[in-house]
Formats: C-alpha cells, sequence, structure tokens
C-alpha cells in the first residue's frame, strides 16, 4: 500500500539513544522505506512533546514515560500519544559531584564499594547536613514523568531516603546538567548518555550507578507519534517502524559503534566531543539498540511506570492502569511492522519483570530471542498481574521495597 505521507519531521534530544532516528537518516534506511525525513534538534523533553501534540513534528525520541503522562493528562497537557517501538534499553546514570562523591565515600566505604552501589551512604550524609541544620541537597532529573525521575527515587527510596522531603528534585534539559554540576546549582543528578560521561571525562563528578544496574533490559526512550497521527497515517507510521528497526539492528553491530558515534556527535545531533559519545557506544552493555527485544513495548513495563506515577503521587488512584498499558504501548502495531522485516517478536505483550539475573531465552516468541539480565538493583520482582495492588500498597507507603525483598521495606508511619 501507498504512504499516506512520505516528507517527514521528527524530533530528538542530544542524547546518545537518539542513535536510531540520526542513522536511518544517514545511512539511508528512512529512503529506503520512501521516507524524506528532517531532523529536529530539539533543546527538552517539553519542547519534544509540545510540537509533536500541535503537529509541527510528526513523531519523535521521547521518554518511553512520556506517551503515558500526556495520554493521561498529568501535567498540563492531555491529548492521546502512543508509542510502538522502543528504540533503546540503557544509556542513563546517577552522577554526583566530587564533593558528594567524597563524602559518601567518606561516610559509607562499605556502601561505596558495593555493586551496585546503593544510597545508603547518601542517607549517611543527609542526616549530617539535617543535623547541621543545613538545607537539603538539590538534585536534578530530566521531567517531571520521565524514567530518570523513578530510577533516582527508587534508588534512594531503597535506602530510606524521603526524595520528597530529604532531598529538593529540580529538572533540568539534559545539555545543561553538567554545566548546573559544575556551577554548583546542583550536586547529582539522572541523566541520559553522553552527560554523565561528560561529567566524569571534565573532573567535575563521578557516576554512582548506571540503569542496566538499575533494573536491566527497561526500554528507555520510544519512537512517540499522536494516536490521531497514527491512525491517520497507518501505513507511513509502519514504514517509520521498518526504518528504524533496521537501523537499530545496525547500529548494535560492535562493528558499526565507532560510525554511530561518529554520526551522533556532529554538531547538529548530540553536539558532544566524539571521544566521549565514543566511549558510551562501545562500552559493551551500557545501551543496547536491538538485542533482547530491546525494541518491543512491553506492556509490563509500561504498567511498572504506572505504578512509580501513582507511588509518588503523579497519578489518580482512579485511572484504569492496565487499559492504559494497552491503549497506550502499541504491541500489536509493532507486530505488523516487525513481521514484515523479518525480526522475531513476542507472542506475550507482558512478562515478570526481575526474574532473570542471567542471560535466558523467550521461547513465547515467533523465534527464541536471546534475552539479557533484567534484575533490579534491589534484588526485587515485578509481576504485571500484581499492578494494583503494588499501586495500594505504595499509595499508602511510597518508602516501601518491592514486595518479596523484605529487607528493604521501611514503610512510612507518618501517613
Amino acid at each position: 500500500m501507498s504512504l499516506e505521507k512520505t516528507r517527514l519531521r521528527l524530533g530528538i534530544v542530544p542524547l546518545c539513544d537518539c542513535a536510531p532516528i540520526v542513522v536511518a537518516k544517514e545511512r539511508g534506511f528512512f529512503a529506503e522505506q520512501g521516507l524524506d525525513v528532517d531532523i529536529a534538534r530539539e533543546p527538552s523533553w517539553a519542547n519534544i512533546r509540545d510540537k509533536v501534540l500541535v503537529g509541527a513534528l510528526d513523531g519523535a525520541q521521547m521518554l518511553a514515560t512520556m506517551p503515558l503522562a500526556a495520554t493521561l493528562g498529568l501535567g498540563n497537557v492531555h491529548q492521546p500519544i502512543i508509542t510502538a517501538l522502543g528504540l533503546n534499553v540503557g544509556g542513563n546514570a546517577i552522577t554526583v559531584s566530587n564533593d558528594l562523591f567524597d563524602r559518601m565515600q567518606g561516610a559509607d566505604p562499605a556502601a561505596m564499594a558495593a555493586k551496585p552501589i546503593s544510597a545508603r551512604a547518601l542517607k549517611t550524609v543527609i542526616e549530617q547536613d539535617r543535623a547541621a541544620g543545613a538545607p537539603p541537597m538539590t538534585f536534578a532529573t530530566v521531567y517531571p514523568f520521565s524514567p530518570h525521575n523513578y530510577e533516582l527515587r527508587a534508588w534512594m527510596a531503597a535506602a530510606g531516603i524521603d526524595p520528597d522531603r530529604d532531598i529538593r528534585l529540580v529538572v533540568i534539559p539534559p545539555p545543561q546538567m553538567v554545566g548546573n554540576l559544575s556551577a554548583g546549582n546542583i550536586v547529582g543528578y539522572c541523566v541520559g548518555e553522553p552527560w554523565n560521561g561528560m561529567a566524569t571525562s571534565l573532573g567535575l563528578g563521578h557516576r554512582l550507578v548506571t540503569s542496566q544496574e538499575l533494573w536491566g533490559g527497561r526500554v528507555e526512550k520510544v519512537l512517540g507519534v499522536t494516536e490521531g497521527w497514527a491512525d491517520t497515517h497507518p501505513e507511513t507510521h509502519k514504514a517509520l517502524i521498518r526504518a528504524l528497526l533496521q537501523a537499530c539492528r545496525w547500529a548494535d553491530q560492535p562493528e558499526n559503534r565507532h560510525e554511530v558515534a561518529r554520526l551522533i556527535a556532529q554538531p547538529s545531533y548530540v553536539n558532544a566531543p566524539l571521544e566521549v559519545v565514543r566511549d558510551t557506544l562501545e562500552k559493551p552493555g551500557t545501551m543496547l539498540f536491538s538485542a533482547h527485544a530491546a525494541n518491543f513495548p512491553w506492556r509490563s513495563q509500561a504498567l511498572w511506570f504506572l505504578v512509580q506515577m501513582r507511588r509518588w503521587g503523579q497519578l489518580p488512584a482512579a485511572i484504569d492502569m492496565r487499559r492504559a498499558a494497552d491503549r497506550i504501548f502499541r504491541a500489536d502495531l509493532y507486530r505488523l511492522a516487525a513481521l514484515e522485516v523479518d525480526f522475531p517478536v513476542p507472542l506475550s505483550d507482558a512478562k515478570v519483570e526481575g526474574d532473570h539475573p542471567a542471560p535466558w531465552s523467550l521461547i513465547d516468541a515467533t523465534q527464541p530471542i536471546v534475552m539479557g539480565p533484567d534484575v533490579f538493583f534491589d534484588g526485587g520482582r515485578f509481576d504485571p498481574a500484581n499492578a494494583e495492588t503494588l499501586a495500594d500498597s505504595y499509595a499508602l507507603a511510597p518508602l516501601s521495597g518491592v514486595p518479596g525483598n523484605d529487607t528493604l521495606i521501611q514503610r512510612r508511619t507518618d501517613r
């Protein structure tokens, strides 16, 4: 069938995980599908969201949580956005200033020596500051409804830190993180690469823990389009997914990573030193674009995000989380496109998250798919069948650990 539209404009934010969109343009994967694509480099996630909603962009690289937040009317917008394609797994990290790192080392050397590093030492530093009458430290994430926000909060909460009371959280666009850390406006942040690597390369901070260590195999960025655009342009949407799947597979080949780094480091895209971008992309396991079913929009992961939104007071209890996940994470549309380019596809829309500490094989698929470890940093487990029960318990006690890991449960008694 012919495409409804061939000239498209897609948005990106300057991060290493914009690579699939850049590769699809620069290596001709869009052109092979009959698409003529312009790429718009946007300064923030709010810009991306707003321009997609008003039609200035046909689609964009988005945080995996953005379609959920926009569709459910969280924040100041309420317009349906869907995703039928994950762009990558991994790529985020929590980074702190040199001064805070040194204080954490002194406060709890054992906690800092463990892998992955917990927030236990940070809790001790926070308690020291409170005893001294110092104001709360300021940390940054990239968007109120972002994986980064929920990663940082979960990491802190597991050590008994209340991110709404014990620290101050602000939102800063990714490219501005390093400058704000250098200026002392923040003491740490959770952001995507290359902005963690940039801080370490400049000697401004230390990367503590990566998103793959916090929860292996979680989708990070997605292709987002409005629901109306997808309904009006079904063949174009499918062609976009096909092109990006091919680009993701190409970008995931180790022999291509150097070229991927060269392409995205350019001023029109990430605009960062090539050696910093290359260090991120060539480090094994830091970021995956295709392997381990990285492109599949798992509804179990959508439910985990929704549970976290409820946990931290962003999502009203009346919202049907399961219905929202089904509407927004379009596994059905993924399958239609993926099968046309001979990608194996999962046959189930959801899975238990956190069950596999080692590589495993997904048999419930058109062909067996080699999968990677998917464990949570705290040893927890998320069964999507229990999402509503978990959300209810978190609403009463946000600092609770994941059920099944009793050593981390620290229930609040003041709510």
